[in-house]
């Protein structure tokens, strides 16, 4: 079995393009792939957020505004999770390709509106979207991110089970991700990959800012 752990910014469009491709392969293969799919924030990514997107990294008022906001999504979504890893799936995509994609500003208006669309229990979303298990929830993501040494959205780690090794491989940047998944894209391709870097303890550099390493 294959793991992949897939680190997003639940309002950003790049990540999206990478979920809708890991998706379509999870279709698309003959094995069991188990998609992980977790928000985080932190200074940095908030940074690189801010970056993408034009802003000046010295305006502290927006800062703020997306920091809170992608805070905010970010427990939408750990809250839409607990109805089902599908419904959690769909719901993030909504959000991204809303906020993200359409340029529609995040709300929680917005979020209940999304949700509704994706046929979740609403009445459930509400009340495990203010209790204190989600945003426990949140931090153990944060945990796990910081753990696994992300710096940057969207990241994926992945295990291979299947394997004799159990270190994971940590693919960092959009395009690397986009490389890899375009280069590997049969079952056996993908497993020979994993298995190849698994052995390999160097970090293979391919720019400034997008890598492969073993964690």
């Amino acid at each position: 079995m294959i793991e992949i752990y897939l680190f997003v910014n639940p309002i950003g469009k790049k990540c999206l393009s990478i979920e809708r491709r890991i998706i379509d392969l999870i279709n698309e293969y003959d094995m069991k792939i188990q998609l992980r799919l977790i928000p985080i924030m932190n200074l940095k990514t908030v940074s690189e957020f801010m970056q993408r997107i034009g802003a000046s990294e010295k305006d502290l008022n927006l800062r703020t505004e997306l920091s809170q906001e992608i805070h905010s999504a970010a427990l939408d979504v750990k809250a839409a999770h607990l109805q089902g890893k599908k419904r959690g799936r769909d719901f993030l995509v909504e959000l991204q390709k809303t906020v993200g994609e359409q340029k529609q500003p995040y709300s929680k208006k917005l979020a209940i509106q999304l949700f509704s669309k994706v046929g979740g229990d609403l009445e459930m979303f509400l009340e495990d979207r203010r209790s204190a298990f989600v945003q426990e929830a949140f931090l153990t993501d944060q945990q796990i991110a910081h753990e696994m040494q992300i710096t940057c959205h969207p990241s994926a780690v992945i295990y291979n089970y299947g394997s004799d090794n159990d270190a994971g491989i940590r693919i960092e940047g959009c395009d690397t991700i986009h490389h890899i998944l375009d280069t590997y894209n049969t079952k056996e391709s993908l497993i020979a990959f994993l298995e190849s870097q698994s052995k390999n303890t160097t970090i293979r550099q391919q720019d400034a800012d997008n890598h492969l390493s073993l964690i």
